[in-house]
């Protein structure tokens, strides 16, 4: 029985850190590098018919070149609706629209905005490790109880203290790799 309660909890924060690493790894396809992607807009929130809605859900987007993004969307009617919600984000784009389609030209990044979004890449990331490390301690204080209630070994207790501190190391190490590409993209010019 003992041995079933740990692996269920690891289970458990096993899942639960590779939410918070699957969340990071949407935030970080967000962040700007130098070539255009359609992460980097898929996820903005347009205010359509009253309602916020994802882009992704409201326009197919392309890369025709390196620096462009196109979107064309489902309904030719939202277009303004995409353009003011580019322009009211954070990304510091300006839309040009034919009517149509909307082309978004990407502006090489300069060192100050570079440094940034390293900056801002780097908070985000400790925010994940963070979020690792909640689980971890959520996690730990189950194993302590299931051994106080007596379910446990002492025995059990460690090991399953062990293979937290593993799970915990292994989603900690790949946040810091995902980082390290993820600045690597950042500041290649």
């Amino acid at each position: 029985m003992s041995n079933d309660e740990i692996k269920d909890l690891l289970k458990d924060a096993e899942s639960r850190m590779k939410g918070a690493i699957q969340s990071l790894t949407d935030d970080l396809n967000g962040i700007r590098t130098g070539r255009a992607s359609p992460a980097l807009i898929e996820k903005l929130s347009v205010e359509y018919y009253g309602t916020p809605t994802p882009l992704m859900n409201m326009a197919s987007i392309s890369v025709p070149e390196p620096r462009t993004l196109t979107i064309k969307p489902f309904d030719s009617g939202s277009i303004k609706d995409i353009e003011k919600a580019i322009r009211t984000s954070d990304l510091g784009l300006n839309p040009n629209s034919d009517g149509k389609v909307i082309h978004l030209n990407l502006p090489p990044l300069n060192e100050e905005r570079r440094r940034e979004l390293v900056k801002h890449m780097h908070h985000r990331l400790e925010e994940a490790r963070i979020a690792v490390r909640n689980i971890r301690r959520d996690s730990h204080n189950d194993i302590r109880d299931y051994e106080k209630e007596k379910l446990i070994t002492e025995d059990d207790l460690k090991r399953g203290e062990e293979d937290l501190q593993k799970l915990t190391d292994k989603f900690v190490e790949e946040i810091a790799r995902l980082g390290q590409n993820k600045e690597k993209d950042i500041m290649e010019v």
